[in-house]
C-alpha cells in the first residue's frame, strides 16, 4: 500500500456509464505450424484510464488490462512464451487447463524480472471459458488485482457446430474490484475498501449492442470478492455454460452468484428491448456502501439474428464412482490452513495416480461471519482436473452448478462434496481456495498425481487416518517425499531458487505481505 494513512487518501468519484466498455483484444500468434501456435507476451507495468480522467498504473500482459484473449481449439496445441519484465516475480497458470506440470505455473515455478519462460498447452479438453493470471506464491492476489489475468477461450467441432451467437455477439465480461484514489493509484486493501466495479478494465461502463442474442462470457476475477449479478429489471437470462464447459441443458435463471474465479457463461436476448433503450447489470452482493450498477447495456440498433439456444447443450461424463474418500477442512481464522497446515512446497499433501477416481468432502469451519469480514466462503479450486459437484449440506446441487467445474464456493458452515478422476498427466500440482488473499496466506496443499503403475493411493489414504488431525487427507512419508522428488524434478534448480527467494520472503515479511 502506498505510503500515507487511510485519512490522507480519498476514494476516486464513483460515475457510472462515462466509459464504453472495451472488448479485450484478441491476440495474434507470431508464428504457426501444422499443429502448434506461438504467442509471445510481456509482462510489463502500463498506463490506462480505468476512471473517466485518471490515469492508471497497472500490471499487464502485453500492455492490455485487462490481458489479451487467446482463442484456441481443441487438440491444436498453444505455446506461449512470456518475459517478465517487471520488478516482482510472477508464475502464470492457465485456470482451468489441463496441462504437465512443468507449464501449470506451480507457486514456486517463478519467473524472476527480466526472465522469459515458455508454457505448452495441448487443449486436449472440451470447449470451456479459461483463464490465465498469476500465481506466485504470496504475490499472486496483489498481481492479479494489479492487472495480470486474461481470458482463454477454448472451442471444440461440437461447441461451434451449436447455433448459439457467435462472432461479434460473443463476449468475455471479466468482472473485478478495484480502490482507484483521486490521483488515480491503483491501492492493494481489503476488499470492503474497493468500491470501484470494472468491466474488462473499466468502470462501471457502457456497451452498445444490437436487439438480438448474445453470450456473454461472465469471468469473476476479483482476487477476494464473491459477486451476484441480474439484470435491473429482474427479466430472466439462460446459463449454457460453467467453469469446465457446457451444460447439458440451458437453465433459466434471475441471478447468477460466482465466486472468486469462477465463470458462467449466459445468453442474454436484447431483442425484448426497444433500440434506443437500456438495461442495467446490477451486483446484488454489493455492500450496503456501494453502487450496485456493473455495466449497463444500450440497445443501439437491429440486427439479424440466426442464432438459437439448443434444449440439449453437451452430453456430460457420467459421475464418477469414487474409490477414495478424502476430507478437507478450511479455516480462516485465526490463520487461513487447509487441514491445520499451512502451505509447504517440499511437503506432499495428498498423493493419487492417474485415473484415480475421488471424492473430496470440503469443510468451511467458520461457522458464523465475523463483523467485517468480506470474505468468509472460500473459494476451492483443484488444479489438473474438471470435477462434479455432488451436493451441498447433503443435498444435490441444482442443474445450474451440476455442469463441470474447476471452482467451487463453500460458505461459512457448509460441507460441500465434489467428484473428480484424476488425469491427464502424472506430476506436482496444487488445490487451494481462490479467494487469493487465502491461499498466499497458505490456504493451500500440494498433490503429487503419480503413474497409474504407483502405489495405491486408497492404501495411503488409509494410513493417513491414523493423523492426529481429524481431517489429515492422504500424506506421505519422509522416504516417499524422497522419491517423488527425484520424479518431480521437472522444475530443478528453479524451483529451488524460488523456495529460497520465498523463505527470505517470508522472513523479512511474515504473514502480511497482503491482506486478509
Amino acid at each position: 500500500m502506498p505510503a500515507g494513512s487511510e485519512s490522507e487518501r480519498s476514494v476516486a468519484r464513483i460515475v457510472p456509464f462515462a466509459h464504453a466498455m472495451p472488448v479485450p483484444p484478441v491476440l495474434s500468434p507470431v508464428s504457426r505450424t501444422d499443429s502448434s501456435d506461438l504467442y509471445r507476451l510481456r509482462m510489463a507495468e502500463t498506463r490506462v484510464e480505468i476512471v473517466k480522467g485518471l490515469l492508471t498504473t497497472v500490471q499487464t500482459y502485453g500492455g492490455s488490462f485487462p490481458g489479451p484473449t487467446i482463442r484456441a481449439v481443441k487438440g491444436r496445441e498453444v505455446v506461449v512464451q512470456q518475459t517478465n519484465d517487471l520488478s516482482v516475480h510472477t508464475s502464470v497458470h492457465l485456470h482451468g487447463g489441463h496441462v504437465q506440470s512443468r507449464y501449470d505455473g506451480l507457486p514456486m515455478d517463478l519467473i524472476e524480472p527480466g526472465e522469459t519462460r515458455e508454457y505448452r498447452y495441448p487443449n486436449d479438453q472440451v470447449a470451456a471459458s479459461l483463464w490465465y493470471h498469476d500465481h506466485a506464491h504470496q504475490l499472486e492476489a496483489e498481481n492479479v488485482y494489479r492487472g495480470l489475468a486474461g481470458a482463454y477461450l477454448l472451442s471444440d467441432p461440437h461447441e461451434s457446430g451449436l447455433p448459439l451467437p457467435k462472432g461479434e455477439f460473443d463476449i468475455p465480461l471479466l468482472i473485478r474490484d478495484a480502490r482507484i484514489e483521486t490521483d488515480g493509484r491503483l491501492v492493494y486493501t481489503d476488499p470492503y475498501a474497493c468500491p470501484h466495479m470494472l468491466v474488462n478494465g473499466k468502470e462501471r461502463p457502457y456497451f452498445e449492442v444490437a436487439a438480438c442474442k448474445y453470450r456473454l462470457r461472465v469471468f469473476n476475477v476479483s482476487p477476494n470478492r464473491h459477486i451476484s449479478l441480474r439484470l435491473a429489471n429482474g427479466e430472466p437470462f439462460t446459463q449454457i455454460a460453467s467453469d469446465g464447459g457446457l451444460l447439458a441443458e440451458p437453465v433459466k435463471l434471475d441471478e447468477l452468484t460466482l465466486a472468486g474465479a469462477e465463470r458462467a457463461e449466459i445468453v442474454v436476448d436484447f431483442a425484448r428491448y426497444p433500440v434506443g433503450g437500456s438495461v442495467v447489470l446490477e451486483n446484488t452482493a454489493a455492500l450496503e456502501t456501494e453502487r450496485p450498477e456493473v455495466l449497463r447495456f444500450d440497445i443501439t440498433r437491429t440486427a439479424e439474428d440466426k442464432s438459437r439456444i439448443p434444449d440439449v447443450l453437451a452430453t456430460l461424463p457420467p459421475i464418477p464412482q469414487a474409490t477414495v474418500h478424502r476430507e478437507f477442512s478450511l479455516a480462516t481464522f485465526p490463520n487461513t490452513r487447509i487441514n491445520g497446515r499451512k502451505y509447504d512446497p517440499d511437503r506432499t499433501d495428498v498423493r493419487t495416480t492417474v485415473g484415480t477416481s475421488e471424492i473430496w468432502t470440503i469443510h468451511n469451519r467458520l461457522t458464523s461471519r465475523p463483523a467485517g469480514v468480506f470474505h468468509a466462503p472460500h473459494s476451492f479450486h483443484t488444479h489438473l482436473v474438471r470435477f462434479r459437484v455432488l451436493d451441498r449440506d447433503g443435498e444435490p446441487v441444482g442443474p445450474a452448478e451440476a455442469g463441470l467445474k474447476d471452482t467451487v464456493a463453500v460458505h461459512p458452515g457448509e460441507t460441500v462434496r465434489i467428484a473428480m478422476t484424476w488425469g491427464d498427466y502424472p506430476g506436482e500440482y496444487v488445490y487451494h481456495c481462490h479467494h487469493m488473499v487465502h491461499s498466499s496466506h497458505g490456504q493451500m496443499g500440494r498433490i503429487d498425481v503419480l503413474p497409474a503403475a504407483s502405489e495405491d493411493p486408497a492404501q495411503e489414504s488409509d494410513e493417513a487416518s491414523a493423523d492426529s488431525h481429524p481431517f489429515s487427507g492422504a500424506s506421505a512419508s519422509r522416504a516417499g517425499r524422497r522419491r517423488r522428488r527425484n520424479r518431480f524434478h521437472h522444475a530443478g534448480r528453479r524451483r529451488s531458487s524460488g523456495r529460497r527467494w520465498i523463505r527470505n520472503r517470508a522472513r523479512r515479511c511474515g504473514e502480511s505481505t497482503a491482506t486478509r
